[in-house]
């Protein structure tokens, strides 16, 4: 038995083999509303931005309430203002910008959970 793996055999008894550059890519579809994809956009990091401050701001709750040293809770406090600007950007339609303070966020949190 010879053939190709990803070749197919009709009813009609044609082979139905795809080509290489005719692979399936997850692209985007031509058909998608780019007004739609900005929505999205604008409410995932706006989502995004004010989870990790709900999340910045228990931790440091948390931690101020704890045994941790000053530092700690005030690096979780930065850390969670920023990413509420982040959210506030991410609002506005500035997402590129948003992602970047998240993550710059969510890096000031953790190098305060270092701290500990």
């Amino acid at each position: 038995m010879s053939g190709r793996g990803d070749s197919e055999i009709s009813e009609t008894g044609e082979d139905r083999t795809e080509a290489p550059d005719e692979e399936h890519v997850d692209e985007p579809e031509d058909d998608e509303d780019p007004a739609q994809v900005a929505r999205r956009a604008r409410w995932t990091a706006a989502a995004a931005g004010m989870l990790l401050t709900l999340a910045g701001l228990s931790a440091s709750v948390m931690r101020a309430t704890g045994s941790a040293p000053a530092l700690v809770p005030a690096a979780y406090a930065c850390g969670a203002a920023v990413c509420a600007l982040a959210a506030f950007l991410g609002s506005r339609g500035r997402t590129r910008r948003a992602l970047w303070l998240l993550v710059t966020g969510v890096m000031v949190m953790a190098l305060g959970d270092q701290f500990d």
